[in-house]
């Protein structure tokens, strides 16, 4: 439903003063950023939060432990471990499982991370290579995927979303948002720079959707791709060169306070 006690620039104000409540050091405490956190290496941040990401649905203190438990497998290691790991190592991830996640997924997970990081530069080349087709987020996720499964991983795909099949790919855009945007809060690491802030695309699921239909900047009924383009556009009324910044406030809007 939406609700229309606000004007656009009435909105863009509620809006900028939600990003300047969430968007602080204490959001981390309840989030699952906090797992690449651990880490300093530019190559461990990278695959602890990928997985991290992987596994952001469902209940946020069980993604937090289970992402925890995982890097807690890898050694507290995850780029030593994706590039070394022996197969009787491989088989310790056999008994991990995050909802239908499980040691079958994560084996490939690494495997194919593996293959990323030794023969195609890792995972910031494989996301800019896609970047770059056509400098969308929709191109780089598209490149990814193919990559991502040109080593097999039939049963896996359902893991990773496939945006040419209109997923509104929440947890890949959650990822890119952490490797991507860097602002005075240093939640999000910034690490990478061949992706703009201003391309990110909003990680969308049922907390932001729900908030942003009821704010009038999305229409469209289903969590889909073309729903993540709506609603980026119209965050990008407010702050065209970091759109996304505002998932702060839509997250925090329906997570803290059920708005």
């Amino acid at each position: 439903m939406t609700n229309n006690n606000f004007f656009l620039p009435d909105l863009k104000s509620f809006l900028d003063e939600k990003v300047v409540q969430y968007n602080q050091p204490f959001f981390i405490e309840s989030d699952p950023i906090q797992i690449p956190r651990l880490f300093t290496q530019k190559e461990d941040v990278e695959i602890a939060g990928f997985l991290t990401a992987t596994i952001a649905w469902g209940n946020r203190l069980s993604i937090i432990k289970n992402a925890r438990k995982l890097v807690l497998l890898m050694d507290e290691q995850p780029h030593d471990f994706v590039l070394n790991a022996s197969e009787q190592e491989l088989k310790t991830l056999q008994r991990f499982v995050h909802r239908t996640f499980n040691g079958d997924d994560c084996i490939f997970f690494v495997r194919s991370l593996q293959n990323i990081y030794k023969n195609c530069g890792g995972l910031q080349a494989v996301f800019q290579d896609g970047f770059e087709n056509d400098h969308t987020v929709k191109a780089a996720f598209a490149g990814f995927f193919t990559r991502f499964f040109e080593i097999g991983g039939e049963r896996t795909r359902r893991h990773v979303s496939n945006v040419e099949k209109d997923a509104a790919a929440k947890r890949l855009n959650l990822f890119l948002r952490w490797m991507v945007r860097s602002d005075k809060s240093k939640i999000d690491f910034g690490l990478w720079n061949g992706i703009p802030a201003s391309a990110l695309m909003l990680p969308l699921d049922v907390h932001t959707g729900n908030v942003a239909r009821r704010l009038g900047l999305l229409t469209r009924r289903s969590n889909d791709w073309k729903a993540v383009e709506e609603v980026t556009c119209q965050l990008r009324k407010f702050d065209n060169e970091d759109p996304v910044k505002y998932d702060f406030a839509l997250f925090g809007l329906g997570v803290f306070e059920k708005f």
